[in-house]
């Protein structure tokens, strides 16, 4: 039985839903639903293990847990999520974030799990990356079953399928070599054997294919000597695109999403698979991420933000959001985006326990917590926290929070882990990006009577007074002094009072800083003191 009942199927909105409903649909729909022979539902995420695990990784395995929840919420059937490793994969170039890259240099061109590891912890260099990658995905709890290439060809696992491929590798040419270079078409082919002489992975021509042997004929550039060898037990590897459909029929995989530069493999995979006689898994093509100057991430050249970098200023949770929102079109993603994300996670969180059903399944928040999701703790957001720990000038947690105390008694770092957790980033980011850019202005003869008259204000309103009670007068102090754009009235104030030109809603920053000490920092403004110092 289903966790979501039948009648809100169609008002299930939420990419995830749409996705798992394909996976449904594809075993016979929800009334004709036919378990698997496997009894299994394969996911699979796929990582090439040349480099180690980074936020797009983190990306495509979190979402492809986010369809593995829904399907599970809405069919009863047993799902296994793989991730699978490209270890027999050949070193291609030496990366530049290793030891050892004079060692390295030696083993270019051989699969990954035959190169010493220039770290010195593991049997091999592929094995090292893959302990990353198990680290990685166990330090967020990821249920996965992690799946070696090199285990496989090598155990015979895939000695089958490669036989069919063998059998059938004409058809493949034919869909494949309209795709390549002319120059690439002549020396093409689905197979690239190990040299039995240097163990590297050779990207030769085949110059003959022996199906009734399970063989090929190459010539080894290593000895200029044509050499046979079988196909199976580890001797050859596929190229990619064949290997990719290989690896979706052994493992019988039903969904598996990639990135948009994927787009032709995925396309040539499926027709590999159809020239197999074997349907490919249901695929989500996702859109890449942009720097902020709009160009395509890229892990060789170091223009993006990592998992950990994230992690020191949000939470994991505001990470999964981002990742969650529009994953099929292309967002920028940089440190400027990560408070956006954190208070939107906030927004959704506060609104998940107001909703109705089916809008509850629809929240972000239900498929980043699995549908138990937290209670909300309090109203008060990241921005207006970055905004107290900036007025505050202060890195001691302590001191934040004591305002926070006084602006709501009940709020304690034991029952408010979510808070505690947000005054931790809200120092990191305020320490690396506000404190560096911090540009205070000093009161002067020509603005001084501004903020005497903010002070006055302030003394002279009650304390029961609400955020958008203060916000009304302080807006009436700007037309007061006739600025024509109020704008400009509320850049003066912040970069007297914060050393930035953008701020928060005041209404709302002297509810929470407190009447009292507002008053005490105009006072100090007002004597021509640089509140930084």
């Amino acid at each position: 039985m289903s966790v979501i009942n039948e009648k809100f199927y169609e008002d299930l909105k939420a990419w995830p839903f749409i996705e798992a409903i394909k996976i449904i649909n594809k075993f016979g729909g929800f009334e004709n639903f036919r378990k698997p022979k496997k009894e299994y539902v394969i996911f699979e995420t796929g990582y090439g293990p040349s480099g180690l695990p980074h936020i797009g990784t983190f990306a495509e395995v979190l979402r492809t847990t986010m369809v593995q929840h829904a399907f599970n919420s809405l069919i009863h059937c047993k799902t296994k999520l793989i991730t699978f490793s490209d270890d027999m994969d050949g070193l291609r170039k030496i990366p530049e974030n290793v030891p050892n890259k004079k060692m390295l240099q030696q083993y270019l061109g051989k699969p990954l799990t035959s190169v010493p590891d220039p770290f010195e912890k593991f049997e091999s260099f592929g094995d090292h990356n893959n302990a990353k990658l198990r680290s990685f995905l166990d330090k967020f709890n990821f249920n996965y079953e992690f799946i070696s290439s090199t285990e496989k060809y090598k155990s015979g696992s895939f000695d089958m399928i490669l036989k069919k491929i063998l059998e059938n590798y004409e058809k493949i040419n034919l869909v494949v070599k309209p795709t390549l270079r002319s120059e690439r078409q002549q020396t093409y082919s689905p197979f690239l054997p190990i040299s039995p002489l240097t163990g590297d992975v050779l990207q030769v021509k085949i110059d003959e294919y022996r199906p009734t042997s399970n063989s090929i004929v190459f010539t080894d550039p290593s000895n200029n000597k044509k050499t046979e060898v079988e196909i199976t037990k580890g001797n050859c590897k596929l190229q990619w695109k064949v290997d990719w459909a290989m690896r979706w029929i052994a493992l019988e995989v039903d969904y598996e999403m990639c990135g948009k530069d994927l787009t032709e493999s995925v396309d040539l995979a499926s027709k590999i698979c159809q020239i197999m006689k074997a349907k490919p898994p249901i695929n989500l093509i996702y859109e890449m991420f942009l720097d902020e100057n709009g160009e395509k991430i890229s892990k060789s050249i170091g223009n993006g933000i990592s998992v950990d970098e994230w992690l020191r200023y949000a939470s994991q949770e505001s990470l999964s959001l981002f990742m969650f929102q529009k994953p099929k079109s292309a967002r920028k993603l940089f440190f400027d985006v990560i408070p956006k994300s954190v208070d939107e996670y906030l927004s959704f969180l506060s609104k998940i326990s107001l909703e109705e059903l089916p809008n509850k399944y629809n929240n972000p928040i239900w498929h980043i917590h699995k549908g138990i999701p937290p209670k909300p703790e309090s109203e008060i957001n990241f921005n207006s926290l970055m905004n107290l720990v900036n007025i505050c000038n202060s890195t001691d947690k302590k001191v934040i929070w004591g305002f926070l105390k006084e602006y709501d008694k009940s709020l304690k770092p034991n029952n408010s882990p979510i808070l505690d957790n947000l005054i931790d980033h809200a120092i990191n980011y305020y320490i690396d990006f506000v404190i560096p850019k911090k540009k205070y202005l000093l009161v002067n003869n020509e603005n001084k009577h501004i903020f005497q008259d903010l002070l006055n204000l302030l003394k002279n309103m009650k304390e029961t007074s609400t955020s958008e009670q203060i916000q009304s007068e302080i807006y009436e102090i700007g037309k007061k002094h006739h600025f024509s754009n109020l704008r400009n009235f509320f850049k003066l104030i912040y970069q007297v009072l914060l050393g930035q030109e953008q701020g928060p809603r005041l209404g709302s920053f002297v509810k929470l800083y407190g009447k009292n000490n507002t008053c005490l920092l105009l006072e100090k403004v007002l004597k021509g003191k640089n509140l930084f110092n």
